[in-house]
């Protein structure tokens, strides 16, 4: 159903599709590996944790489809595809639509991860119950890259009651990302869900780090083991420099080399008394000679200057000062830290936070609360939220349409959340205070200013039906167990 135009400015690949996708069932759900061993996902852990959860700390607020122009819809759209439902969650409770001394859900959290600009992010998200309590929901693009098409986002991890580095439940390393089909292969916004499978939470018992060094000989060597550093293990601060090798003189315009202007000492090693001097002289070293009118000042015939790296003759009327120079081989270092980070195994997700459950095919018009933790600004430029502290909103949902996306069967509640942070934010219905649970009936998947004053006043999310159950189900029943 997508794609190929540009959203809140930033440009995103539609695929139009008159084509009907054949619907999520069960036996049939699009889904891809995000840690598939124990060793990985103990490095991946290793990453957020590691030099005091630095990586975490330093990680931004995620900014890819965050702001589209969304329009209500009085007919059509969003609708039941069956019977109303409710899968429950850790804690059934019944029913509560109070805004009253609002206790914030312990299953909210944020997830993180690497974009394509390699460099960490975040979004918003939430715990879901599930046969082994190891499930989290999210948007689908913040675990599915949109923007340079790669199959998913790298290094992705959960962190329930995040706050400044502080991981109070642990960190939950992403397993198996499921999402529906019409979204993994067209990329379709009514379709912007996706449920992830996670390990068992895990905490730092101790953690260290080592200088890491290694110097290849050329720079394509240097970039691919960088690469491949930046892929499988837990290291931080990569960088590569190039580096003279004084070992190594090569001839002039050889390829990783350097021209550099020496000492007429260190020069004359390589080409000593004798020399004629204007040469020949050997390979990969020469002299550079600037020829003035009038005498420089501190030019003296036959001397050399202080720092010994000029020489000062005459060529006719010529005043000349001459410099020396060797080319030398360039290696380059590729540097960086290498974390050595002890772990302990903290228990699974939902038996920490709980776990909330699921509604779908609920009727528009419906209360939710929405949880999570926006950041951006508003399109007039006030900063009104920090993405520091959970905040939450409540409103009905109504009919919505975004057709920048290709989305046409949204639903949408009225919320001053602003799109960096709030993406991934869970819509819970008959949220009980008191229990800190309810039924997740959606995901904000982005945000928009509806009347034009320049302040986000709408949020927007997938309409939850039974084929987004039928997602829930496939990742709900998938064992993910231990990294250590």
């Amino acid at each position: 159903m997508k794609r190929t135009l540009t959203l809140g400015g930033i440009a995103v690949g539609l695929l139009a599709s008159a084509a009907v996708a054949a619907p999520a069932h069960a036996d049939s759900v699009p889904h891809d590996t995000l840690a598939s061993t124990n060793f990985a996902a103990k490095q991946v852990a290793a990453f957020w944790l590691g030099e005091r959860a630095a990586n975490l700390r330093n990680a931004k607020p995620y900014n890819v489809e965050t702001t589209v122009s969304a329009k209500h819809v009085s007919t059509g759209g969003a609708s039941a595809d069956s019977k109303a439902g409710v899968v429950g969650s850790s804690g059934d409770k019944k029913a509560t639509t109070s805004t009253k001394n609002v206790n914030l859900p312990k299953t909210t959290g944020k997830v993180f991860f690497i974009g394509a600009d390699k460099k960490p992010h975040w979004c918003s998200a939430t715990a879901v119950q599930s046969k082994y309590k190891n499930l989290v929901a999210t948007a689908g693009h913040c675990v599915y890259d949109t923007k340079s098409n790669k199959a998913t986002l790298d290094k992705w991890v959960f962190v329930p009651g995040y706050y400044q580095g502080k991981t109070p439940w642990g960190i939950y390393v992403g397993k198996t990302a499921y999402t529906h089909y019409d979204f993994d292969v067209y990329e379709d916004g009514d379709r912007d869900y996706a449920f992830v499978t996670v390990y068992n939470g895990v905490l730092p018992t101790s953690a260290s780090g080592k200088s890491y060094e290694r110097t290849y000989e050329t720079s394509r060597e240097a970039k691919w083991a960088k690469a491949k550093l930046d892929k499988d293990s837990a290291y931080s601060h990569l960088s590569i420099r190039p580096v003279v090798d004084t070992r190594h003189v090569v001839k002039e315009g050889t390829r990783d080399s350097e021209k550099v202007y020496v000492k007429r000492d260190e020069w004359k090693k390589l080409n000593p008394e004798g020399t004629d001097a204007n040469g020949p002289f050997k390979e990969g070293t020469g002299v550079t000679d600037r020829e003035f009118r009038f005498k420089p000042r501190g030019w003296e015939e036959g001397k050399q200057s202080r720092d010994g790296k000029a020489f000062y003759m005459k060529k006719g009327d010529k005043y000349v000062v001459r410099t020396y120079w060797i080319n030398y081989d360039v290696d380059y270092r590729l540097t960086g830290r290498a974390l050595s980070i002890g772990l302990k195994d903290v228990g699974a997700l939902g038996s920490n936070v709980g776990g909330q459950g699921l509604a779908y095919n609920q009727k528009i018009g419906t209360a939710v609360f929405e949880f999570g933790y926006p950041s951006g600004s508003h399109p007039d430029g006030n900063h009104a939220y920090s993405g520091t502290t959970l905040k939450w909103a409540y409103g009905k949902t109504f009919k919505a349409a975004a057709p920048s996306m290709k989305a046409e069967e949204l639903v949408a509640i009225k919320s001053s959340f602003t799109g960096e942070g709030a993406i991934g934010s869970p819509w819970l219905y008959r949220y009980s205070s008191a229990k800190r649970l309810g039924y997740l009936n959606g995901v904000t998947i982005s945000v928009s200013d509806t009347d034009g004053n320049k302040r986000i006043d709408t949020n927007v999310s997938p309409y939850f039906d039974g084929e987004t159950l039928a997602v829930y189900k496939t990742a709900a029943n998938n064992w993910s167990g231990k990294i250590v």
